[in-house]
C-alpha cells in the first residue's frame, strides 16, 4: 500500500511536470514600428495571430517627466521589455549599453532560476541582445547561458556585405527569421525571443513612405514563418504556446526618419498576441514592461519575490488586482492611487527608503497600511523624513512597485 501511494505521487508529480512543460512562449520584437503604420499596412500573419488572442496600442517611454521616463531609443526599450523595469532601475539609456545594472533579472535569468531545465533560445539580428542586455554568461548577470543562440551576423561581411541601402539588415533577418522556425518547428524551446530590425533601418533611412510600409510587410512574411511552425508544433504535440510581438518605440512626429524623445508618436507603440486569457489590463494601454511578467505566467513560472518586489510591469493575462499605481510624495505623506480590476480582497502597502537592491543588497519594506482594493486611494503618514520612497503594493493577484521623490 505505502510503495503504491508512492508510485501514485510519484506519477502525479511527472504528470504536473510534464503539463508545466508544454507551456512555452516566443516573444518578437519588430524595431521602430509606430502604431499607426502597424494598423494601416496589410500584415495578415500579425492579423491571424491576433484573431486569436488580441491587437493593442501600447507604450515605451516610461512615465512622461517622471521618475521611470526612459528614452524611446531601442536598447533601453529592449531591456525594459525582458526585465519589466524601466531605465530609472536597469540603467540602459541608449544603444551603448556600457553599465547595466544586472540586479533587474531579466526573463531568461528568471526562468532558468526557477526551472533549470527550461531550454531557452535567442534569434537576434543585432548580438548586443545577448551579450550585453542578457549578459548571457556574465558573473555579474547571473552566468545564465542559453541553450542556443543564433546571432552576429551584423559581423560577417563576406557573407552579409555591408550597402548603404542597408539590404544586408534585411538579408539577415531573413537568416535569423528563417532559423527561428527551423529551430522551434524542430526543437520547441521553452522560452525564445526573436529580433528582427530592418524596419527601423528603413524609418531611419526613409521615414514614413512605402518604402517603411514595405519593410513593415516584410516583416510580416518572417513573423508568417515563426507563427507557422508554432502551428505546427502545437497540431503535432499538443503544446501549448503564446506568443507575443511587439515593437519597442515609435517614430517621430514629423518626417518619422528619427525617435528617443517623448512625443505621443514616439511613445505608442502595439502589442500582438495569441492569448486566449488576455484581461482588462490588455485593453487598458499595456506597456513594454508588461510583457514579462505575462510570459512568465502562461508558463507558470513564479518570480523570485526580491526579484518581483522590484518590477514595475503587470500582467496582461490571467487575474490582476490593480495597475496604474501613481505615488505622490507631502512631506511625509504619501498620497497612492491605483486602479482596481478585481476589486476583492485587501492591498498592502509597504515602503523603502532605500535602495540597495540596485548593488545587490537586500531593502527593508515596512508595512505602513492594508486598505481594501476596491478603494482605489489612500492616504499615509511614513515615519521620519526621506527624499525617497520606494512603495511595494501587494495585492491579492499582482505586486506593482513604484519610486518616488
Amino acid at each position: 500500500m505505502f510503495n503504491r501511494k508512492k508510485s501514485l505521487i510519484l506519477l502525479f508529480c511527472l504528470a504536473h511536470m510534464t503539463a508545466l512543460a508544454q507551456q512555452k512562449a516566443v516573444f518578437i520584437l519588430l524595431d521602430g514600428i509606430p502604431a499607426d503604420v502597424i494598423e494601416t499596412v496589410n500584415t495578415p500573419a500579425l492579423d491571424e495571430i491576433a484573431r486569436h488572442g488580441g491587437y493593442t496600442r501600447a507604450y515605451a517611454g516610461g512615465e512622461k517627466g517622471g521618475y521611470t521616463e526612459t528614452p524611446t531609443v531601442s536598447a533601453p526599450g529592449y531591456m525594459n521589455m525582458i526585465t519589466a523595469t524601466w531605465s530609472h532601475k536597469h540603467q540602459v539609456r541608449d544603444n551603448a549599453v556600457k553599465n547595466p545594472d544586472y540586479h533587474y533579472w531579466n526573463i531568461f535569468r528568471v526562468a532558468k532560476n526557477v526551472n533549470p531545465d527550461l531550454h531557452t533560445a535567442v534569434f537576434s539580428t543585432w548580438e548586443d541582445n545577448r551579450t550585453k542586455l542578457i549578459g548571457e554568461g556574465k558573473p555579474e548577470a547571473g552566468g545564465t547561458l542559453l541553450d542556443y543562440w543564433f546571432d552576429g551576423f551584423e559581423h560577417d561581411t563576406v557573407r552579409f556585405p555591408h550597402r548603404p541601402d542597408r539590404k544586408f539588415i534585411f538579408e539577415i533577418d531573413e537568416h535569423v527569421s528563417k532559423e527561428a522556425a527551423r529551430y522551434i518547428a524542430e526543437t520547441g524551446p521553452d522560452l525564445s525571443w526573436v529580433y528582427l530590425e530592418f524596419t527601423d533601418d528603413i524609418g531611419h533611412k526613409f521615414g514614413d513612405g512605402h518604402e517603411m510600409e514595405d519593410a513593415v510587410k516584410k516583416a510580416d512574411n518572417q513573423v508568417k514563418r515563426i507563427w507557422d511552425a508554432i502551428k505546427e508544433r502545437e497540431k503535432q504535440t499538443g503544446e501549448n504556446w503564446m506568443v507575443v510581438i511587439t515593437t519597442d518605440h515609435g517614430r517621430d512626429p514629423g518626417d518619422g526618419k528619427s525617435h528617443g524623445k517623448q512625443s505621443e508618436r514616439e511613445r505608442t507603440t502595439w502589442i500582438v498576441t495569441n492569448s486566449k486569457r488576455l484581461n482588462p489590463r490588455f485593453a487598458n494601454r499595456p506597456a513594454i514592461v508588461d510583457i514579462m511578467p505575462s510570459v512568465l505566467r502562461h508558463m507558470d513560472l513564479e518570480i523570485p519575490p526580491p526579484v518581483k518586489s522590484e518590477m514595475d510591469g503587470v500582467a496582461f493575462i490571467e487575474d490582476v488586482s490593480v495597475d496604474n499605481l501613481n505615488v505622490q510624495a507631502d512631506k511625509n505623506q504619501l498620497n497612492i492611487r491605483w486602479n482596481a480590476i478585481i476589486e476583492t480582497g485587501e492591498l498592502e502597502i509597504y515602503v523603502a527608503t532605500t535602495n540597495h537592491f540596485k548593488n545587490g543588497g537586500i531593502d527593508r519594506y515596512d508595512k505602513i497600511a492594508t486598505v481594501a482594493v476596491s478603494d482605489g486611494h489612500c492616504q499615509v503618514r511614513v515615519p521620519g523624513k526621506s527624499e525617497f520612497y520606494k512603495v511595494l503594493v501587494k495585492a491579492p493577484y499582482n505586486w506593482v512597485n513604484r519610486w518616488v521623490k
